[in-house]
């Protein structure tokens, strides 16, 4: 008698001989199951396959930063220096275009007294070692520059040329404690001296015992000897207050400067006098203020029509109600 594990083995062998035999016969009739098991191996295995992308997609993305991340910090560094470097275009635009409107203004200005001029940039404010208010102007002797001449603004006055070099000039500004300059007030003609504060601020003291100051006087430049240091006709400042004490000899006042001396970053130097002195002519016209005066609306009556009351309707009287 064979032994059991013995007919076991025949047993299995003969199946797959008839398993096998079974294929090759639907194989050579054209019958394919190898398809249809693909398919159903494809829709088991997706979820599968889906999930463990979805577990590891995040490990995926985390390499590939890593190999990207030299690359991106470049880009990132790049792009800050073309930001700062917009920026910086920016603001140099708007100095350019600051100093273009100064510019036109003082040029226009200049041109108006028909004086020559040569414009300089102020690249410097500080003090020197004997006036406490300058500027630094980038023209000097070969511009045609020398010291005593007058140097203007868009709005008047600034200062003289103190000093000069082959490229630059030291201008003594109108607010220094040291400054002094003659001055005409153009609503009456009287001369006076106009002296620095140190501030936007300025004393006038009128030569004139019998002239007169009031407030919003505007004030021009008397002119020097030979137009040096100062031409006539610049405009200069505004009277703000009147000391009226009878303690000073002449009338004194308190002057506001036209030209912000805080502000100024573009200049022009008079190097030759207009043939005809501009006298009043540069003085800044002052905006009119327009005063609206409400009108008064006369009064009209209302109409008072005639009231009308109803006529009350007659009602038969308790005889004629016996009559009838």
């Amino acid at each position: 008698m064979a032994p059991a594990g013995n007919n076991r083995s025949r047993l299995l062998l003969v199946v797959l001989l008839v398993t096998a035999l079974f294929f090759i016969t639907l194989d050579l009739r054209g019958v394919s199951l190898a398809k249809g098991s693909r398919s159903v191996t494809q829709s088991v295995l997706a979820p599968v396959q889906r999930a463990v992308s979805s577990a590891f997609s995040p490990v995926g993305n985390f390499f590939s930063n890593i190999k990207n991340f030299g690359k991106t910090k470049a880009r990132v560094t790049e792009l800050e220096a073309a930001n700062a470097k917009l920026q910086a275009q920016v603001i140099f635009n708007k100095e350019i275009q600051g100093e273009l409107t100064q510019l036109r203004g003082a040029l226009d200005l200049a041109g108006r007294a028909g004086y020559t001029v040569v414009a300089a940039r102020v690249i410097g404010k500080g003090s020197t070692s004997t006036f406490s208010e300058t500027f630094t102007i980038d023209a000097g002797s070969r511009d045609g520059i020398h010291p005593d001449m007058t140097v203007i603004a868009a709005s008047g006055l600034v200062g003289v040329v103190k000093s000069v070099t082959s490229t630059s000039a030291i201008v003594l500004l109108m607010s220094d404690p040291s400054f002094r300059i003659g001055v005409r007030i153009a609503r009456t003609q009287s001369a006076g001296v106009l002296l620095g504060e140190g501030d936007a601020s300025y004393i006038l003291q009128l030569l004139d015992p019998a002239g007169t100051i009031k407030v919003g006087d505007e004030l021009v430049s008397l002119g020097s000897d030979g137009n040096k240091p100062f031409v006539p006709g610049i405009p200069i400042g505004r009277v703000s207050s009147v000391d009226n004490s009878s303690a000073s000899l002449t009338q004194q006042a308190t002057v506001i400067g036209l030209t912000n001396l805080q502000t100024v970053g573009v200049v022009s130097v008079i190097t030759k006098m207009a043939k005809q002195n501009p006298k009043d002519s540069l003085v800044p016209t002052p905006i009119p203020t327009v005063t609206v005066t409400a009108q008064p609306v006369p009064f009209t009556p209302p109409v008072l029509l005639p009231s009308t009351s109803p006529t009350p309707s007659s009602s038969p009287t308790p005889s004629s109600q016996a009559t009838k």
